[in-house]
């Protein structure tokens, strides 16, 4: 976990920024040692206000909060308990997700691709396709929103598309050349 620290209309006292520095790293329990978090704590003071902003960012994770107070000690507390309750209903959300993909039935169907020509013009898209395996497609297309979810499946070795049906269940369209 990187956390780096900007101090806007005083300088910090060598106590704050340890302070700060141990109570954002106890956020990393919930993520592991080995995550790629980025957190930047913005901490500012005002006239009287002691203002407190955080940012959590890693791989498919944005999450901020601010408080306000007059002391600044427990604007670092608040923000600290905002974000370990948003992280917790990240962590939650996550866990449904993965979840409802292991019990989802699955139909597969097979295309065979030879000879078939076509005069007309479609629309085409590019997409970076990355190796995943078919479990990791359901999350991405729950994530999506999307109808559809083109990937490459690491375990076929080719490009599938997995899509939702109408029941609930996901589909699987993996063509053969």
């Amino acid at each position: 976990m990187n956390i780096s620290f900007t101090f806007k209309n005083f300088e910090a006292s060598e106590h704050l920024k340890k302070y700060a520095r141990r109570r954002m790293e106890k956020l990393g329990r919930f993520f592991g040692k080995a995550s790629g978090l980025e957190v930047g704590v913005v901490l500012t003071v005002d006239k009287i206000r002691n203002i407190c902003d955080v940012s959590v960012t890693g791989e498919g994770l944005h999450l901020a909060a601010r408080e306000q107070t007059n002391d600044m000690y427990a604007a670092i507390d608040l923000v600290y308990d905002k974000l370990e309750s948003q992280i917790k209903k990240h962590v939650s959300r996550v866990k449904e997700q993965r979840r409802q993909a292991r019990n989802a039935t699955l139909d597969v169907f097979t295309y065979n691709m030879e000879g078939e020509d076509t005069d007309e013009n479609p629309v085409t898209s590019r997409i970076s396709l990355k190796p995943m395996h078919v479990e990791e497609a359901m999350l991405q297309l729950d994530g999506s929103g999307s109808d559809f979810f083109v990937f490459f499946n690491d375990e076929a070795g080719r490009i599938n598309v997995i899509y939702r049906r109408r029941n609930g269940d996901y589909g699987l369209i993996d063509p053969v050349v």
